[in-house]
């Protein structure tokens, strides 16, 4: 298998893990997409998290419809989180450039650990 290839099956094994992750738990496919893209498919770390955004984005917008198909999702309750990620997520990416890729690293690492230890206990 030549090199570019072989690449683009990492691609695609990152962007199902995401999916997966995705759909299974209603988000955080960034967590397992970010250092599949950094490691395996070798994207720099800001390339792999602003790649990550473009990625996750269309997997929840899918991952949200089948919930609101299924009547598991109430838009009205949503709105709320919806506005305050949309300011949220305008001013993370306008901060993205200026902060140092060892303070993301950490940060994600954090968001990271942070998750785990709510979801282990």
């Amino acid at each position: 298998m030549d090199r570019k290839k072989g690449k683009t099956v990492w691609y695609a094994l990152a962007g199902a893990a995401a999916g997966v992750v995705n759909g299974f738990f209603g988000g955080g496919g960034g967590q397992v997409l970010v250092p599949m893209l950094a490691g395996k498919c070798g994207l720099d770390q800001r390339r792999a998290f602003a790649t990550s955004v473009a990625v996750i984005a269309p997997l929840c917008a899918l991952s949200a419809g089948i919930y609101w198909f299924r009547g598991q999702l109430d838009l009205m309750l949503a709105l709320p989180y919806l506005v305050g990620g949309l300011i949220g997520g305008f001013v993370g990416g306008r901060l993205f450039q200026k902060v140092s890729m060892v303070w993301l690293r950490r940060g994600f690492a954090l968001l990271i650990l942070y998750g785990g230890v709510k979801a282990f206990l």
